[in-house]
């Protein structure tokens, strides 16, 4: 077993604020979002594939829950990241769009290779050509099927999204425009 040395080891620093001995005082954005970012909840639609490497995931070789997201949300009134991986069907498609209008505010999605980015290989009348056409998408992650660390990567960059996000991003004009374009209120 190889010995850890205190050069392997990360040491992450207070956001920046005021401190001094016996207090520490930041803005209320960074702490936030900061505890956001630790504590996603994910909640799975997969329809193909893409859910098979999903699992590969959250298994004990790469283990999603080392990135504060191990608690899966079956339930769209419980989760706050909805990650979409596989074929949806056009018919699919106002089912997906419900879960995501079940989920309440902030809420993320997380599109999971090609066929829910693109539509894949599937350029057929039934296939929805991207979940992008029903809903908002923060994150696309490649492949077809992506690998566990691609997963791993678009985890971290909705984590980046989630810190770095202002409290007052989800009540600006522009955000209920975007929202507005798609039909949901």
């Amino acid at each position: 077993m190889s010995e850890i040395k205190n050069s392997d080891i990360k040491v992450v620093g207070a956001p920046a604020g005021y401190e001094g001995p016996g207090f520490f005082a930041t803005q209320l954005d960074k702490v936030v979002g900061m505890a956001r970012k630790n504590s996603l909840w994910p909640l799975p639609f997969a329809t193909s594939c893409c859910g098979i490497e999903f699992m590969s995931t959250m298994s004990s070789t790469y283990d999603l829950g080392r990135f504060g997201a191990e608690r899966l949300s079956f339930s769209p009134r419980q989760a706050d990241l909805l990650m979409v991986m596989g074929t949806i069907a056009k018919k699919m498609g106002p089912v997906l769009r419900h879960v995501y209008e079940q989920m309440a505010e902030p809420r993320w999605v997380l599109s999971m290779g090609a066929c829910a980015s693109s539509g894949g290989i599937f350029d057929s009348y039934p296939v929805l050509q991207g979940i992008d056409k029903i809903m908002p998408v923060d994150v696309y992650i490649p492949g077809c099927p992506p690998r566990p660390e691609q997963v791993l990567d678009g985890i971290l960059r909705i984590q980046e999204l989630v810190q770095n996000e202002s409290l007052r991003r989800r009540s600006s004009p522009e955000y209920k425009a975007l929202l507005a374009s798609y039909g949901i209120e």
